[in-house]
């Protein structure tokens, strides 16, 4: 039998086959060719299983060929990395500029994870109701940071329900991974697109303005206008995956429209005379905090906030 991963709680594996859910496990010792995580499957696999003898549940047989995947690397002493999800076809990741703050370090971490495994993203800025004048030209200011270079941004009110109109057409027939970090409204946005669902949401935390995780597994969601969305635990924290130094700027979208034009055909953007980076963050073509971000990752520091 053949069915799609739709829940995974560790152990257990909630696979959709037609009108059935079947709770499978992997029997035995499970591997991925080439991929070391502390998943072997994720939602949005597609999987072959078989029933147990005289069970109601199932045991996964093979994994088919994924399109993509994306993971999601621990920055604590482990460097665990684990599957979020497979066969994408977006990224979508939740950010609030108060009430928690994501920082744009976290957002360009995103973004050069998504673009190392070819995933298209879009940022979604929520708590739209909370913003005064002078945060509405600071939301303007950062989202023209991303829309310039090329990711769609949608400005929204999950509470208020503003906007939400445009984000469920771009989600029509796609199936899409819901992101961010704990707290920013991402269980609040996804009961908007889905009312039946009705996920549990929790205020965020005065003391430490950080988000409570309402979100224990990642679980995918059928849409009614067509598509899917998997909700994702939320991010307190998210290491970049192994991407060779020399790599890193072609995750850069900015970056790599220049890297041709460097003096230098293994110019690291950092010193080197004649980078023509260099010369696009001198001139204000490139964001100030973009560049910083590259370097941050370059440099192997993780960000948090």
């Amino acid at each position: 039998m053949q069915g799609l991963i739709t829940k995974s709680t560790g152990s257990w594996y909630q696979v959709k086959s037609g009108d059935q859910t079947i709770d499978c496990r992997i029997k035995g010792k499970f591997r991925t060719k080439g991929i070391t995580t502390t998943n072997p499957l994720a939602v949005g696999d597609l999987v072959d299983f078989e029933m147990e003898p005289e069970q109601d549940t199932g045991v996964v047989t093979t994994l088919h060929q994924r399109k993509n995947y994306i993971i999601r690397k621990s920055i604590n002493l482990s460097k665990q990395a684990q599957i979020i999800a497979a066969n994408l076809d977006m990224a979508l990741l939740v950010v609030t500029l108060a009430s928690p703050r994501t920082s744009l370090g976290f957002i360009d971490r995103f973004l050069v994870t998504a673009e190392a495994y070819d995933i298209p993203a879009i940022i979604v800025f929520n708590k739209l109701d909370l913003f005064s004048d002078e945060g509405l030209e600071i939301l303007a200011d950062c989202r023209a940071i991303y829309e310039d270079i090329g990711y769609s941004c949608y400005e929204v009110s999950a509470l208020e329900g503003t906007h939400i109109e445009s984000l469920q057409e771009t989600l029509k027939d796609k199936v899409t991974l819901f992101s961010g970090h704990s707290g920013v409204g991402k269980s609040s946005l996804i009961n908007r697109l889905l009312p039946d669902l009705d996920l549990r949401t929790h205020m965020v935390s005065e003391w430490s303005d950080k988000g409570m995780h309402t979100t224990t597994f990642a679980e995918m969601f059928d849409l009614p206008q067509g598509g899917r969305i998997i909700d994702t635990p939320g991010i307190r924290e998210l290491g970049v995956i192994d991407i060779e130094k020399q790599e890193l700027s072609h995750f850069f979208p900015e970056m790599r429209e220049l890297m041709n034009q460097c003096r230098f055909n293994n110019c690291r953007h950092i010193n080197e005379p004649g980078c023509a980076v260099l010369a696009a963050v001198e001139e204000g073509d490139i964001a100030i905090s973009r560049y910083d971000s590259y370097l941050s990752i370059y440099n192997g520091n993780d960000t948090r906030a």
